[in-house]
């Protein structure tokens, strides 16, 4: 990404933030975080990575509030930007967290499975002396 579109993205993300926390009133929005903005080079199309904190079930719920409330968000963000033309908004669900919580879990079990095999190898070093 240019500079420019790095801080239009930031900006992007900063207001999105603030209006989904004060102007939404969608109850399938509340505690909707953004995560990330990224923007194509020509700032024609902004994807806008969102989670639920901790609630992948109301993954359907918070994309269809998404895409109603698309165009105020895309309107209010025009307002408050002022760039020469607004990028049009596409949401998408961000796995970030989810594929995070999987990593740590293969290695969870990667350490418990380690931990009995030198367990094991201990005990069988023994027999051996």
């Amino acid at each position: 990404m240019t500079i420019k579109s790095e801080r239009v993205a930031d900006l992007i993300l900063s207001h999105l933030s603030q209006l989904m926390l004060t102007e939404v009133r969608d109850p399938r929005l509340h505690g909707v975080t953004i995560m990330e903005v990224r923007l194509d080079r020509e700032i024609e199309h902004a994807e806008i990575f969102v989670n639920a904190l901790g609630d992948e079930t109301r993954r359907d719920d918070v994309m269809d509030g998404l895409r109603q409330a698309q165009g105020f968000l895309r309107k209010e963000l025009a307002s408050r930007l002022r760039l020469r033309r607004m990028p049009q908004l596409h949401f998408k669900w961000d796995v970030v967290l989810q594929q995070a919580n999987h990593i740590e879990q293969v290695l969870d079990a990667l350490a418990d499975s380690d931990g009995s095999v030198a367990i094991m190898d201990d005990g069988h070093d023994d027999e051996q002396e």
